[in-house]
């Protein structure tokens, strides 16, 4: 199985992607754009997961004392070389904390953290294969008015990702409250 660790956005600020993405879509574009029921903001992903795995991982998952995390989102960007158009999400002590206790956990189950300094973010479009202009391409229509609401994340969760031809589809297996 596909596993990764998210928070679930509130349903306002899927409202307002939704909008976005609904304004910046056109019938010639390449991009693979993701449904809002999709949307989240990564922890961490595990990949692929061994049932012998699962267990210790919602064990250590349920041992996360954490407190209720307030997120903002900061803006529309890309990664132009990997062809992914997101929502970027601001980094907060909290929020850094709880990716942290994530990957502290997950690491007792074998699961090493990315080398890389954590970036959170909400993919919203991704690039068909052999054209990343398609996301270049959405810059000039991006708006800088954009506001986003912001929203208190009372829990995260530990999804399986299943991999299909019109994308992947995420099912949430266990829900984690943030209650300190």
């Amino acid at each position: 199985m596909r596993l990764f660790i998210g928070i679930p956005l509130a349903p306002e600020v899927k409202e307002e992607l939704s909008s976005i993405c609904a304004r910046l879509k056109s019938n010639g574009d390449t991009l693979r754009w993701s449904s809002a029921e999709s949307w989240h903001i990564t922890l961490q992903f595990l990949g692929s997961t061994r049932e012998e795995q699962y267990d210790g991982i919602v064990v250590g998952l349920q041992s996360i004392r954490a407190v209720p995390v307030p997120v903002s989102l900061e803006g529309l960007d890309s990664f132009d070389r990997a062809g992914v158009f997101f929502a970027s999400v601001k980094v907060t002590p909290k929020l850094s904390s709880l990716q942290q206790q994530v990957t502290a956990a997950t690491a007792q189950c074998g699961f090493a953290p990315e080398e890389r300094d954590y970036h959170p973010h909400i993919t919203l479009a991704r690039a068909g294969k052999g054209d990343r202009r398609a996301v270049i391409n959405l810059k000039p229509k991006l708006r800088n008015e954009a506001k986003f609401s912001g929203f208190v994340a009372h829990e995260f969760c530990l999804y399986e990702s299943f991999l299909g031809s019109s994308g992947s589809k995420y099912v949430v297996r266990e829900r984690f409250a943030l209650n300190g």
